[in-house]
C-alpha cells in the first residue's frame, strides 16, 4: 500500500507531510531517519535546517520532499514550480509535478533555463536580435513538445512555460519565494548536481527532488 513517510521530527516537515498524506488520502508512516529501502513510498518528506545536512538524500529511491526550518511567509499555496531541462526531459519528473498540482488544484508554473550556444561567442558585434530571437524560439518550442504529453494527461492543470535565460538554480529560485513547491530531479544512481543542492539549501519553498 502506498503511503506518505515523514523521515525525523521536524516541525515544519511534519506539517507538510501531514497535509500531503491527507491530500493523496494515504496513511502517514514515521521513521527516525532517512529509509534507505522506503517500500510502498509515495514519497519520502524530511526538514533541512541551516545549509542542510544532505547526507543519505542521494540513496534515497522515491521523491524526497525536503522542507526547510522557517519557510518564508507568503508563499501561495496555489502554485507548483518545475524545473525542466527541455533538451533532455525526464518524464518521471514532470508527472510528479503534475500530479502535485492535480492533488493541490494548484498551478504548475514550468520553467525551462537555457544559454546562448557557443556560436554567440564568437559573434565580434554582439548578438544579432534576430538570432537570439530565433534561438529562444526553439527553446520555446522544444519546452512545449517536452511538456505536451502531460499537458493531455493532466487536462485540469492550469499550466505556464516560461522559457529563462539564465543559470537553472537562479532561474528558479527567482520565483520559488511564492511557490508552495519546487520539484527538480536527479539521476539515479548520480551525485546531486549544483541546481538540486542550491535549491535544497537556499530555497524558500519545500524543494521536492524527484529520480528521473
Amino acid at each position: 500500500m502506498e503511503r506518505v513517510i515523514l523521515a525525523g521530527a521536524h516541525a515544519a516537515a511534519a506539517d507538510w507531510a501531514e497535509e500531503e498524506a491527507r491530500l493523496r488520502g494515504l496513511p502517514l508512516a514515521v521513521t527516525d531517519g532517512l529509509p534507505a529501502d522506503p517500500a510502498g513510498a509515495k514519497l519520502v518528506v524530511t526538514g533541512v535546517r541551516g545549509q542542510g545536512d544532505l547526507s543519505g538524500a542521494g540513496s534515497v529511491p522515491c521523491p524526497l520532499v525536503l522542507v526547510p526550518d522557517d519557510p518564508v511567509p507568503g508563499r501561495r499555496p496555489d502554485r507548483i514550480l518545475l524545473g525542466v531541462d527541455a533538451r533532455d526531459p525526464a518524464g518521471a519528473v514532470i508527472e510528479f509535478a503534475f500530479d502535485c498540482a492535480r492533488v493541490r488544484r494548484a498551478r504548475l508554473h514550468v520553467v525551462h533555463a537555457w544559454e546562448l550556444p557557443p556560436l554567440a561567442a564568437e559573434l565580434p558585434f554582439g548578438i544579432p536580435e534576430e538570432d537570439r530571437g530565433e534561438w529562444e524560439d526553439e527553446e520555446v518550442q522544444l519546452l512545449a513538445d517536452a511538456v505536451r504529453p502531460w499537458r493531455e494527461k493532466y487536462r485540469e492543470v492550469d499550466v505556464r512555460e516560461d522559457v529563462l535565460l539564465f543559470p537553472p538554480a537562479g532561474a528558479l529560485l527567482h520565483h520559488c519565494a511564492s511557490a508552495a513547491l519546487v520539484v527538480v530531479g536527479v539521476r539515479p544512481g548520480t551525485a546531486w548536481g549544483h541546481t538540486a543542492r542550491t535549491l535544497v539549501r537556499e530555497s524558500a519553498c519545500p524543494v521536492a527532488v524527484v529520480p528521473a
